[in-house]
């Protein structure tokens, strides 16, 4: 009879102990499952980190360290080649107001001049007469939030010295006051020496150069590289900057046709607007090969416009797309271009013109 109420309490038993072996065994999968994502996340690191130590080590031979002086003091900071003719972008804080120049570049040390300075992008162009290496120049629009990305500078007295982190934004303003671009707000740590040197993505190729600090350094503003090869194409054309302007005023409509809400309030008299076409009303859509869809896309739009240039404007007038082909003017406040405050209103007016600059904090 015992044996007999033995065996009818067997399944009781196999169930108790069926339920033990599977809870050990989910938390056996569940340690082999953390190991395993430790694994993982061991070999992402250790692999992005040999990919950054080859960008570096392949870039950072096209980098160099700048020396100059302007009225108050010695000034050094950073700077890379972009073609094999010693010709080097850097940042204006670095090569725009200073002289006396000289670079560090193959453990020697040699002259250099400067080329052009532009105040609006924020970049110089300085020339060495040498032999070089240069960087490939690579696309910042291809970038977005979270792009993993790499700097190499000469911070402070260091040698060349790598960087990596991310893109955090894409900024128009920053503390009330509008850049001339579009700006890469990069979540990298910068010190002292490091201006003008070169953003890259994780092929090695530029999409920026670092011109800006802020926030106690703790991250850092690069003008987009096409900005900088704009400005180089203008001088490669013309021996200088030319910043263009058709004088229209836009600020946002009430309501959005074709995608854009950028309406023009103003065609200034005088200006290469005034003759074109255009009328107050419109809804701009496109500038150049810059397509619009809020006001302030305008400026973007307005810093690739180079003077002389017969430029395409794309609107819409009632249910009529019109193109006006507008020959650009150089701006009248173009070597002294003021910064603008941020609108406090929603209607305010942007111009589309040349009005604003990048920010210089060294």
């Amino acid at each position: 009879m015992s044996r007999l109420s033995d065996f009818s309490r067997a399944p009781e038993f196999l169930f108790r102990f069926h339920f033990v072996s599977v809870r050990r065994l989910a938390v056996a999968l569940s340690l082999l499952a953390g190991i395993s994502i430790v694994n993982a996340q061991e070999e992402s690191a250790t692999a992005v980190s040999r990919q950054v130590k080859e960008i570096f080590e392949r870039a950072a031979k096209a980098v160099v360290k700048i020396h100059g002086a302007d009225e108050h003091c010695e000034i050094s900071g950073t700077g890379f080649f972009i073609d094999p003719t010693g010709t080097l972008y850097t940042a204006y804080t670095v090569g725009g107001e200073a002289g006396n120049f000289s670079i560090e570049f193959n453990g020697k040390q040699y002259p250099a001049r400067q080329v052009l300075a532009d105040v609006r992008s924020g970049m110089a162009i300085l020339k060495a007469d040498v032999a070089t290496p240069a960087l490939p120049i690579g696309k910042s629009e291809e970038l977005g939030v979270t792009t993993p990305v790499v700097t190499i500078g000469y911070p402070l007295d260091l040698p060349e010295t790598p960087n990596f982190g991310m893109v955090a934004g894409f900024d128009r303003k920053y503390l009330g006051r509008y850049f001339s671009t579009t700006h890469l707000r990069v979540n990298l740590p910068t010190q002292r020496g490091e201006a003008g040197a070169p953003l890259l993505n994780m092929k090695g190729e530029v999409v920026g150069i670092l011109v800006s600090s802020l926030e106690n350094n703790s991250s850092c503003y690069a003008v987009p590289i096409e900005a900088a090869e704009k400005i180089r194409g203008d001088f490669v054309r013309f021996g200088e900057a030319r910043h263009g302007w058709i004088g229209i005023n836009v600020s946002e409509a009430a309501a959005p046709m074709e995608g854009s809400r950028a309406e023009m309030t103003q065609v200034m008299d005088g200006t290469p607007a005034s003759s074109s076409g255009i009328k107050a009303g419109d809804i701009l859509l496109q500038v150049g090969r810059k397509k619009v869809h809020e006001p302030e896309d305008v400026l973007d739009a307005s810093f690739f416009i180079t003077a002389g240039d017969t430029v395409p404007i794309t609107v819409i007038r009632g249910n009529e797309k019109l193109t006006f082909n507008v020959q650009a003017e150089i701006h009248p406040a173009s070597q002294h271009p003021p910064l603008i405050a941020a609108p406090t209103m929603t209607n305010q007016a942007i111009p589309l013109k040349l009005d604003s600059e990048a920010q210089h904090t060294p």
